[in-house]
């Protein structure tokens, strides 16, 4: 709508009933007359006064459209039950799950948008390391900066969590990298471990756990398991997109463990997938199965 600077030489009248308008708070006003008493009565129209109308410049002021960002979850994020929840709203990891959902997109284009949105995600799940003070010496003389302050071990869940190891080598190149095979059985949805290469003992202060999808929570609850047996004191999941489910049952066993991810997404179906989900993220990415 265009404000016209004629606006305060309008005439004002309006049909039964009659409404007050009140006056915005600190907004440059008007005095206006409704039509008068002569007028009102041929035309049958019940007119009053209005005393106090914003100019258009204050209408301009008081009702400035604030920027779109768009939520890419289909629920709200229940911060009360999910303290331990990180959802990112940044609109390139938005534009980059939109492709990783489309059934159209092929395994090519599929991993490498797996890397980019797990080097996004990683650099939000690592805002909070310590880090410890170093001296430099720049081209020009010597200055004080800063390296990461704790050791960080990837663990990421065969095969899906795969594809999200070369970003976070990326942002970390000094991070070990520990496998877990876990897969879930489709009779009873329950995770069973098949492969672990842990050392004896905890050799990182903060451990990754990198996953495409948390569905049910099965299997981050069980990684997480035996991290802690194996005497991690600080663990993180990173995963793509997640279901109310498994964050339920993420933070029910482990309060103690955060989650970062793009989206969490509304359901699982029967079959223990997510909705609207992505399909299997370890088929798209290898090119195995069907996309959807």
């Amino acid at each position: 709508m265009t404000f016209d600077a004629s606006w305060p030489r309008v005439a004002w009248s309006f049909a039964r009933p009659s409404l007050p308008f009140a006056p915005l708070s600190g907004a440059p006003q008007h005095r206006l007359h409704a039509q008068t008493e002569a007028q009102a009565r041929r035309s049958g129209v019940q007119t009053f006064r209005i005393d106090l109308i914003p100019t258009a410049a204050a209408f301009a002021a008081a009702y400035k459209e604030e920027p779109f960002v768009p939520d890419s979850s289909p629920l709200p994020v229940r911060e009360a039950a999910w303290p331990t929840l990180h959802v990112s709203r940044h609109p390139a990891i938005l534009h980059k799950l939109a492709i990783l959902r489309n059934e159209r997109t092929e395994p090519k284009k599929f991993r490498e948008v797996v890397r980019e949105l797990s080097w996004l995600l990683g650099y939000e799940a690592l805002a909070d390391v310590e880090v410890r003070p170093l001296e430099v010496s720049t081209p020009m003389e010597r200055t004080d900066a800063h390296e990461l302050g704790v050791r960080i071990g990837l663990v990421p869940i065969l095969r899906a969590g795969l594809g999200m190891v070369d970003a976070m080598l990326e942002l970390m190149p000094t991070a070990e990298v520990w496998h877990l095979g876990l897969f879930r059985d489709e009779r009873t949805l329950r995770p069973v471990e098949y492969y672990n290469k842990l050392p004896d003992s905890a050799s990182v202060d903060l451990c990754l756990i990198l996953d495409p999808m948390l569905a049910t929570g099965g299997s981050a609850t069980a990684a997480i398991e035996v991290l802690k047996r194996w005497g991690a004191t600080r663990i993180k999941l990173v995963n793509l997109i997640v279901a109310p489910e498994g964050v339920d049952a993420v933070t029910a066993a482990h309060p103690d463990v955060e989650i970062y991810c793009a989206a969490v997404d509304r359901q699982l179906n029967e079959l223990g997938y997510i909705l609207p989900g992505l399909g299997d993220a370890g088929d798209r990415q290898f090119g195995t199965g069907r996309a959807g």
